[in-house]
């Protein structure tokens, strides 16, 4: 994969506010306000700021968090994780691996079959629909 590295400038025209508060400085999303959280399409969850591939909607599951939430990313390599003791907690902050994009946090409260959830923010993600072209007509 190929490193993104901009410029917070540069950051700034490429994202929304909302995108760059999340992505660049580390913020949240309220809880249920993402337009991802009930989504429950076919397809992959990409990183807003880069567009690296980050999560199938198949490891997507409803946790009841208020954020989309997964069992894994698509790829070990697609997502890094870092400790974080911001906010008085201690928790593992998940970050994409090709821009270091802030996507959320990873707890082990998660169902099988990692036991983990991955907790993402909305507007730090784009998705995607899976095609589905069917059969080409002979």
């Amino acid at each position: 994969m190929k490193q993104v590295n901009l410029s917070e400038s540069e950051w700034r025209k490429r994202l929304s506010p909302e995108q760059y508060a999340v992505l660049r400085e580390a913020g949240t999303e309220r809880a249920f306000s993402g337009r991802y959280d009930n989504n429950k399409a076919d397809g992959v969850y990409h990183c807003a700021g880069c567009g690296n591939d980050l999560f199938d909607s198949a490891d997507k599951y409803d946790s009841g968090s208020g954020w989309p939430s997964f069992t894994m990313p698509i790829a070990p390599d697609r997502v890094t994780e870092h400790s974080d003791s911001s906010h008085g907690m201690v928790r593992t902050e998940a970050r994409c691996a090709t821009c270091d994009g802030h996507l959320g946090h990873v707890f082990p409260d998660g169902p099988p079959p990692t036991g983990l959830r991955y907790c993402m923010n909305s507007v730090a993600l784009d998705f995607r629909p899976r095609r589905n072209d069917g059969p080409v007509a002979a």
